[in-house]
Formats: structure tokens, sequence, C-alpha cells
């Protein structure tokens, strides 16, 4: 082939590709638009009112100021808000990953009909609304005697008087478990099913006992599914609302709710612009430090492997 050809070759290749460039820009642009217009401009503007200042006349302008930031930080009321809640989101994350693997293995590895009755009870929740179920938790852990809990305890001999686990963190996270559980079952699930069932019969063939199989095969290939549910689950509780405002009380204030009472009660945008900002920074940290983890796991499995 003569250069000429060669030439008349690549200028055809280059008009070419210029028409799908070009094609998908503008596939492209609207959901570019809409990212920027309805997610970015609002977080520059949510940061800008987080250092701004606001005056008693309820005026927000200059001067610069980190003074939000600073009482989020250094006083205590609100220091024990943003642990109570990273407490909180943690919790709820690691016991919906202990009670979401059992379930994620029957829907990925059980006989059809089990593993359809399982995704139907996994899914079903999500039909109700998170008010009702909150409503029923209220119901199932009021600290009254009528409690379901409480009727349950006393009719098993437990004594007279109640037990009160309403309006404490450990309702919030009771309520948050059975809430996002969903969420982490259905990303182990599919991971679950891309694993191939002869390495865990391999695994105990060779001698392993099923805790073991678990650990060493069945974990290290699903991580992926549990990277993606811990990072939904805890970004999601981190930043709940209903569930703590209905159930925690005064005793399980979380940032969503302390969002609120800044905004509705006390007024004060640069302070619920912060708490805000920080519970974004929360979520990202999440994201970021569950995937890091992940991959040096990863890594590190395979140097062990490699050195086997």
């Amino acid at each position: 082939m003569t250069s000429s050809a060669l030439e008349q070759g690549e200028a055809m290749a280059k008009k070419g590709v210029l028409p799908r460039l070009a094609v998908g820009a503008a596939l492209l642009l609207p959901a570019l638009v809409f990212v920027i217009v309805f997610l970015v401009l609002p977080s520059l503007i949510l940061l800008g009112y987080s250092v701004l200042t606001q005056s008693q006349g309820g005026d927000i302008s200059l001067p610069l100021t980190l003074g939000s930031y600073e009482r989020l930080i250094f006083s205590a009321t609100y220091r024990r808000v943003v642990l109570l809640t990273l407490r909180v989101a943690l919790l709820t994350s690691l016991l919906t990953a202990l009670l979401a693997y059992p379930a994620a293995m029957v829907i990925a590895y059980g006989k059809p009909v089990f593993s359809r009755i399982t995704m139907i009870l996994v899914v079903a929740p999500l039909v109700v609304s998170v008010i009702v179920r909150t409503y029923g938790w209220q119901l199932m852990l009021s600290n009254s005697p009528t409690g379901v809990l409480n009727w349950m305890l006393h009719a098993l001999g437990t004594g007279p008087t109640p037990v009160r686990v309403l309006y404490t963190e450990w309702a919030t996270v009771i309520a948050s478990v059975h809430v996002f559980l969903p969420l982490m079952v259905l990303p182990l699930s599919a991971s679950l099913g891309r694993i191939n069932p002869s390495l865990n019969e391999a695994a105990r063939i060779l001698g392993a006992p099923a805790w073991r199989a678990f650990l060493r095969v069945t974990l290290p290939l699903s991580l992926p599914g549990l990277v993606a549910g811990v990072t939904i689950v805890f970004s999601l509780t981190a930043g709940s609302y209903v569930t703590p405002q209905m159930l925690g009380g005064t005793r399980g204030l979380m940032l969503g709710v302390l969002l609120e009472q800044q905004i509705n009660t006390s007024f004060d945008w640069p302070m619920a612009a912060a708490i805000a900002t920080v519970m974004v920074v929360i979520a990202l940290a999440a994201n970021v430090g569950v995937g890091w983890l992940a991959e040096r796991h990863a890594l590190a499995h395979t140097q062990r492997s490699g050195a086997r």
C-alpha cells in the first residue's frame, strides 16, 4: 500500500472519529448539566454558607469565618452528636453485614424455591414507607409495659420493671438495621452469585471446616459486594433523619436531627450548612476508606497466594 493511500485512510479515520466524539459529547451534555446544576452548584452554595457570618437580624454575609466548624469540633455537645452518629452508623453497618451474609448465601446458593422466598422477604420491606416501619418499631420497643418487647419479657418472667430501649442509641441502631438490611443483602447476593461453588467445595474436601472455608474463600471473593453494602448502609445511616428523630430522643440525637433543629428551630443557617458539609465529608470518607481497605486486603491476599 502506497503512502498516499495510507494518508487517505488516516484522513478518513479522523473524519469518522470527530462525528463520534461530537455524538458522545451531545449525549453526555444533558447529564453533565444536570449534575452541575442540581449537585455541584448546591454543594458549593452550601459550603459557602458554612463559612459566612449570620447577623442577629438573620442576614448572612461576610466576613468569612470557621466558627461553625469550631463549634462542631470543640463544643462538647456537638462533638458528642458527631461521635454518636459515627458510632450508630458503624454499628448498623457491622450488624447488617452479619445478618446479611446468611440471607445472601441462601439467595445465591439455595434451592430456587427458598432463594425466591428469601428474596421476597428481603425486598418486601422496601415497599413500606420508612415512617411506617419506624412507627412499628415504636410499638415494639415502647418503654411502657404494653410495649411488645416489655410484654414478652414480662410473659417470660423477667420481672415487672420495663426495659427502657426506646429513645436510646440502641433503638436507632435496631431500627436502622431493619431499614437498611436489604441494601446490604442485594449487593452481597449478587457478589456471592459470581463465586464458583466448586471453590468452597474444594476447600471442604481438603479438610477445612465450614467457618474456615468461609473466611478463606467466600469472604475474600465476596468483598466487592460487602464493600458496596457497607458504604451504602454507613452513608445512609449517618445521614438519616426519620429513624433517629422518632426513636432516638435526646439520647440518640444524630447529625440529621441536629441539622433540622438548626434550620427550623434556631434558624442558624451557617451552622446547618456546616453540619451538612460534615455529613457529606463523612459519607465520602466512608466510601474512600472502605474502598482503600478492600484494595489493601485484596492486594495482601494476592501476595500471599503468589508466595505459596
